[in-house]
């Protein structure tokens, strides 16, 4: 049995406790698991753990997403505490850091100045951030897109790039003026389809994918989000359609395409009231 002992129950902050725990368990005698972890291995289970959050906030359940919060907690402490054995920093440091960046990107609140609407609010948190970059040599030398993650998401990135892009006065004025942008890239993706061109395809469906996150952007919706509503609208309608082919002793292979749209059709309105009773059911619990 390891000599190392699991942390007794008293008076410390629970962060302090979560911080002391993962110093354990990457400690000699600790969990030979966490002891293996690198930063590179944990990128994985970061971006893992973030999806589950927004799969919790989905949910509507509370304590599911309090539950999920943690385990991404979890992820930011593990991290910090690889850092703090290279001699780098620790998770009091990322507290710090954050904190003075959230005062210092607010003085619409800290500092007397005035922001009364979302819009102000984010004008002067923009305006912070262009001082940031003025004073700091390295950083006014870089692109203002230089900021957006490649390893986001290829939707959201679309939506963050043209956001910095806006911010600089390079933007439509109106989401009716990104419209003809987008017939044009479906122009352009059907004159690459007659011409069987592979790559000029692939080329033309990311401008598609590109000009209608715009459109978005400007309708005040995030794409990514929006998708993925769509994927779980599918996702629930397909097997639907799945469920009473199976019921009918039926394969959906041997079913014709006509056959198939018609079952679509009918899980499209069967859904629909599933979901319209459960919304009726949430907004008057005393009517169930």
């Amino acid at each position: 049995m390891s000599d190392t002992q699991a942390p007794a129950s008293d008076d410390r902050h629970p962060f302090d406790a979560l911080v002391q725990l993962m110093e354990t368990l990457r400690a000699e005698g600790g969990c030979a698991w966490d002891r293996a972890q690198t930063l590179d291995s944990l990128k994985a289970y970061a971006l893992e753990e973030c999806y589950e959050v927004l799969d919790a906030i989905d949910s509507g359940d509370p304590k599911e997403h309090c539950e999920e919060l943690g385990d991404l907690l979890l992820q930011v402490i593990f991290q910090a505490q690889i850092q703090r054995e290279a001699g780098a920093f620790d998770a009091y440091e990322v507290c710090r850091k954050i904190t003075h960046k959230m005062v210092r990107r607010h003085p619409h609140v800290f500092a007397g100045e005035t922001a009364d609407t979302a819009a102000g609010a984010h004008a002067s948190w923009e305006k912070m951030k262009a001082r940031e970059r003025r004073e700091d040599p390295a950083r006014e030398q870089q692109s203002v897109l230089s900021g957006v993650p490649r390893a986001m998401p290829s939707l959201l990135r679309a939506l963050r790039i043209s956001e910095k892009a806006s911010a600089q006065g390079f933007d439509w004025s109106t989401a009716h003026e990104v419209l003809p942008k987008i017939r044009e890239e479906m122009g352009e993706l059907e004159e690459a389809l007659e011409a069987r061109d592979e790559p000029m395809l692939r080329h033309e469906v990311g401008d598609l994918l590109f000009a209608v996150a715009n459109l978005a952007r400007h309708l005040d919706i995030n794409p990514e989000e929006a998708l993925r509503q769509a994927n779980d609208r599918f996702t629930n309608r397909f097997q639907h359609v799945e469920q009473r082919v199976l019921e009918d002793g039926q394969k959906m292979t041997d079913l014709g395409l006509d056959t198939l749209e018609q079952r679509w059709e009918e899980a499209k309105v069967a859904l629909a009231a599933d979901e319209a009773t459960r919304r009726s059911l949430h907004s008057d619990p005393d009517s169930a």
